[in-house]
């Protein structure tokens, strides 16, 4: 039987708030996504003034990190140096677009997180900091 870990509603809640109160900080207004191993949400949060289009970016980041356990930068780059269209993948939820990262604990990816509103840079670097939040956490992680 194989056991799957997912990131925890606490784990999960904590590093949205950290993001969250980074972009307050910044002025700045964004949707947080985050998501199970499957690429399905866990929970998603769109500040007061984010554009509605990035709710379902943000989603589609989370579920893409997630799916294809690498960060939706690389995707893009990897279909624009190959010239393959994104509809390769098959799913219409596949993004190429900075900003969503796999959560890896101990080497395996248990979810996927995105930012969406910002620049891809600016989204990326957010989401890894909610990655890596939600990883230090896991139960085993290295403290």
């Amino acid at each position: 039987m194989r056991m799957e870990s997912t990131p925890g509603h606490d784990e999960v809640l904590a590093a949205i708030d950290a993001i969250r109160a980074e972009l307050v900080r910044r002025g700045r207004a964004a949707v947080i996504a985050v998501a199970d191993a499957h690429g399905e949400l866990i929970a998603l949060l769109r500040l007061d003034g984010a554009p509605l289009s990035s709710i379902a970016i943000a989603a589609n980041k989370a579920f893409t990190a997630a799916r294809l356990r690498r960060t939706t930068r690389e995707v893009g780059a990897q279909l624009r140096e190959r010239g393959t269209d994104i509809a390769f993948y098959g799913d219409p939820r596949y993004l190429g677009f900075g900003g969503g990262v796999p959560i890896k604990v101990g080497g395996a990816v248990i979810g996927g997180i995105a930012v969406s509103g910002l620049s891809d840079a600016d989204d990326e670097a957010l989401a890894e900091m909610g990655a890596s939040l939600i990883a230090a956490a896991a139960p085993g992680a290295a403290r």
